[in-house]
């Protein structure tokens, strides 16, 4: 195994007196091409081009003598720092940081980055950073070959997002670029760069005096606590309750389908909005469809009530949902069996849907079925009841039906 190993973060700056000290006193240095070839590596140390981490630090583990690794950026924020500390390549290292990519971007953007989220973007992991840009006002993404700004944008096709481009930071060629996203993929860009995404309209006046945890608190504005909350009123003279808007249905149908940050999730037939507005407080990001327009106003309105951003999409199912981005997670609001047969086809790990009679039950179970999912149903009854007098308010009955596929198991990317 190594004497020591020394991992330095360099961020463009020249080095720190610890790090120059490391360097001169190293036997093996892995870094890029671009770190190999500063002046202060000694001319007889061996030298490893970092492709792979988990094949440099094995030869890492091998070296007798004094190795230093050198990284972009701060190489404990995503960096190599994690892989050479698992247990298989047992390294002890120490860290001489810089300043992380992500800093840097926000700082030549002017902004902070506090109420940032911050995510890696891979071939494995692109649809889900772009959920989160679709969740989410302000994103930082690490891109990879492959991932990059071009397929950002095009997979938030719809979505009008801003771009912050920052290529090759810290370098002599390093240049920011500010674009909208239905722009960005007519563009070639080079690595490595980050992604600053931001817009999207919602959010509470609370966020903007900043807040007390980084990222974004998410939940309704301060004051109001709970999910599956009522939705609005409606007025009676020009309004009907949604059918299976009821809270107690929304907060088994969230259960069923546990929307989470990198999700996307439909909600097909979202009514008021209220299960959209509920899903997009979990983090996911939502597209809710309605065939009616005056729903789709109400769906946004609920978003904006929340301090949640998702995406409303007028038109009717199952058509509509052919133009959509593959689903996580499906909410069917409306349109029976034939639009769960509809979202069957493409294959999202859960579905929920109701029904309030029991053929209508059967058809949407039979369909789920036929899809290849497990099948659970339960017949729900609710009472609202007056806790002053014990009497009843209001009844509610439905079958709630539920479909997992079962060889799916749960991960964090599809």
């Amino acid at each position: 195994m190594a004497d020591r190993v020394t991992v330095i973060g360099w961020d463009g700056s020249p080095l720190t007196a610890a790090a120059t000290s490391a360097l001169a006193a190293a036997t093996l240095v892995a870094g890029a091409g671009h770190h190999l070839a500063l002046p202060q590596i000694p001319a007889n140390a061996e030298r490893i081009r970092l492709g792979s981490v988990d094949l440099a630090a094995r030869r890492i583990a091998g070296h007798r003598g004094t190795a230093v690794v050198l990284a972009d950026g701060d190489p404990g924020f995503f960096g190599v720092v994690r892989t050479l500390r698992a247990p298989e390549h047992g390294l002890e290292v120490e860290v001489v940081p810089a300043v992380s990519s992500v800093a840097t971007a926000f700082a030549r953007a002017g902004m902070p980055w506090d109420d940032a989220q911050i995510v890696v973007a891979g071939r494995r992991t692109l649809r889900r950073a772009v959920n989160v840009c679709r969740a989410y006002p302000k994103v930082a993404v690490l891109t990879s070959p492959g991932a990059g700004p071009a397929e950002l944008a095009l997979l938030l096709e719809g979505v009008h997002r801003t771009f912050v481009i920052c290529e090759e930071l810290g370098t002599d060629a390093e240049q920011v670029t500010v674009l909208t996203s239905d722009r960005v993929a007519d563009h070639v860009w080079r690595d490595p760069n980050v992604v600053i995404v931001i817009g999207g309209a919602g959010g509470h006046p609370a966020a903007a005096g900043g807040g007390w945890i980084a990222g974004r608190d998410t939940g309704y504005p301060p004051g109001i606590r709970g999910w599956a909350l009522p939705e609005r009123p409606h007025d009676p003279r020009t309004e009907t309750p949604d059918e299976g808007e009821s809270e107690p249905l929304r907060a088994l149908q969230l259960a069923r389908l546990g929307p989470r940050t990198g999700d996307l999730v439909w909600d097909v037939g979202s009514g008021g909005g209220a299960f959209a507005a509920d899903a997009a407080r979990f983090g996911a990001a939502v597209i809710a469809v309605d065939a009616d327009p005056a729903a789709c106003a109400r769906t946004d309105a609920a978003a904006r009530r929340a301090g949640v951003r998702l995406q409303v999409v007028h038109g009717r199912a199952p058509h509509v949902l052919e133009r959509l981005p593959e689903p996580d997670v499906v909410r069917v609001g409306g349109g029976g069996a034939e639009v769960v047969t509809a979202c069957a086809d493409r294959r999202p790990e859960r579905i929920v849907a109701h029904a309030s009679t029991r053929d209508g039950a059967e058809a949407i179970g039979a369909a789920l079925a036929d899809g290849g999912y497990t099948v659970e149903c339960a017949l729900l009854q609710s009472v609202e009841l007056d806790p002053q007098g014990w009497a009843e308010r209001e009844r509610s009955v439905v079958f709630l039906l539920s479909g997992r596929q079962p060889d799916r198991a749960v991960s964090g990317a599809r």
